[in-house]
């Protein structure tokens, strides 16, 4: 018997967490839940999406960049993280790649990505 199959079948009963859809080249800010001492508290970290792996959304995972101070920060985050409060997606991106991992040598106004914009349907039968 395959183990994963039955680990998804386990996890399939389960509830999955639902997040807004994004891609690599999205600004988000993912709202994580930091532990100081006995207390909770809640922290912005906003960035750039620059790689989504795995295939299911219980293996998921997805890096975030951002630039504190002059330094670049990025930050590993699993889909299904229970640290993890909620996601707000700020910005699509154009991107023409899945894993955008050249940003991290640009600098400036180099590292600027275009904005997608949307179509709607309604709009585009009319």
């Amino acid at each position: 018997m395959d183990l994963l199959k039955v680990a998804e079948q386990a996890f399939a009963n389960e509830n999955v967490a639902k997040y807004p859809e994004f891609k690599a080249g999205d600004t988000i800010t993912v709202t994580c839940k930091i532990k100081e001492g006995d207390k909770f508290r809640l922290q912005d970290f906003r960035g750039v999406v620059i790689q989504i792996s795995g295939a299911t959304p219980l293996t998921r995972t997805f890096t975030v960049r951002k630039v504190s101070g002059g330094v670049g920060v990025e930050r590993i985050f699993p889909y299904q993280s229970p640290f993890i409060d909620s996601i707000t997606v700020n910005k699509y991106g154009k991107v023409r790649r899945a894993r955008i991992f050249y940003i991290r040598d640009l600098a400036g106004k180099k590292a600027r990505i275009k904005e997608r914009t949307f179509v709607h349907k309604a709009e585009a039968a009319e």
